[in-house]
């Protein structure tokens, strides 16, 4: 028993498409992981590994050395500067205590022979000798700081060159890997992208053609989507000409497909109707009366004639049929011999009594 429902075809589109893409998403997600596990296959440099380990190993003791003293002078600094900021409050206090006293002398008697003010005098001296003292230790100090700061400066400039001489090396050693990298994964991918075209090209009619669609659609995804993440600046010149390849091959196909059809309908015409009918396919001929086309030549049978308006008809179109195409002359509609209703040619059964058609 033929089946010819139109809800059974498109809902098994339907499920051979999505057999497709489920079997392409699988295949995906196990390239991704496979192409994740090829990085184990050779390690990725690092910049330490192109450094002098003795001579940065000197230099961070030298740097380390010096931060330690810099730390000490610095406290020490911090404490002369707390110091000096006793210090002259102490003689600010003293200072005002003599400014009062003095004031106060002025007015019960003559200061300027008493000797407690020689004495309040001489003391204050002493304060601000103490505190210009201290500020010349905390000079000393600075120049401490300064001169440690200086050889900071030196060592960092070694460190600084040893790390650039270190990263010269290293990006030169980076470009050998990426090329490692991407030759590996290119090995990998490229020959699931050749068998993925084989499959398009040679199975696509395929009774499991769902199964070759969906490694097809896969290969492609694996090239020039699952590879990009990887490409070094050069990857994308081998992407781009492989893609030129793969457009100019395929393009080339199709027109050539193409053209043998073309060529293969024109033949065909040249054919006797009676020839060609005994050709067309039911499926073919579904489609076509769905459609309304001829299923040898693909034009239109339908004729639409204009009526003459009307007050109660406007507009109206009629569309007439002719029992043989206008353009190629096959054979589209005839009368059923049990019934005598009129069927389409192509189709195995009478549309009124179920009378099974004439061979072709």
């Amino acid at each position: 028993m033929e089946l010819n429902s139109k809800k059974l075809e498109t809902t098994s589109s339907i499920i051979k498409y999505a057999i497709a893409i489920i079997l392409a998403w699988f295949l995906i997600m196990l390239a991704n992981r496979i192409i994740d596990d090829l990085d184990t296959s050779t390690r990725r440099p690092e910049q330490k590994d192109f450094e002098n380990a003795a001579i940065m190993a000197n230099l961070n003791k030298d740097t380390e050395k010096l931060n330690i003293e810099m730390a000490n002078v610095v406290t020490k600094k911090s404490s002369v500067e707390n110091t000096i900021s006793t210090a002259q409050q102490n003689y600010n206090d003293e200072k005002k205590s003599f400014d009062n006293w003095v004031e106060t002398r002025k007015t019960l008697g003559s200061p300027d022979k008493d000797e407690e003010v020689t004495s309040r005098v001489k003391k204050l001296d002493e304060l601000s000798k103490i505190e210009q003292d201290w500020r010349t230790q905390l000079n000393a100090r600075q120049a401490e700081i300064d001169v440690i700061n200086k050889k900071i400066f030196a060592v960092q400039q070694l460190i600084t060159k040893e790390q650039q001489s270190a990263e010269d090396k290293y990006y030169v050693e980076l470009k050998s890997y990426e090329l490692k990298v991407f030759l590996i994964r290119l090995l990998f991918v490229a020959p699931i992208l050749a068998l993925g075209i084989f499959f398009f090209v040679r199975y696509r009619r395929h009774k499991f053609a769902p199964l070759f669609l969906g490694f097809s659609l896969f290969s492609v995804y694996a090239f020039f989507i699952g590879l990009v993440p990887y490409l070094p600046h050069y990857g994308g010149y081998v992407r781009a000409v492989v893609g030129v390849i793969l457009s100019a091959g395929l393009g080339y196909y199709a027109i050539k497909k193409i053209q043998q059809f073309l060529e293969e309908k024109r033949a065909e015409l040249n054919i006797s109707t009676q020839e060609r009918a005994k050709n067309v396919q039911i499926e073919v001929a579904e489609k076509a009366l769905e459609n309304h086309f001829c299923p040898s030549c693909g034009k239109d049978f339908l004729i639409k004639n204009w009526a003459i308006p009307t007050k109660k008809k406007e507009n109206e179109v009629y569309q007439l049929v002719t029992d043989f195409c206008r353009y190629c002359g096959l054979g589209l509609f005839s009368n059923c011999p049990k019934c005598g209703n009129k069927n389409f040619s192509h189709l195995p059964f009478c549309a009124c009594c179920g009378e099974k058609a004439a061979e072709k």
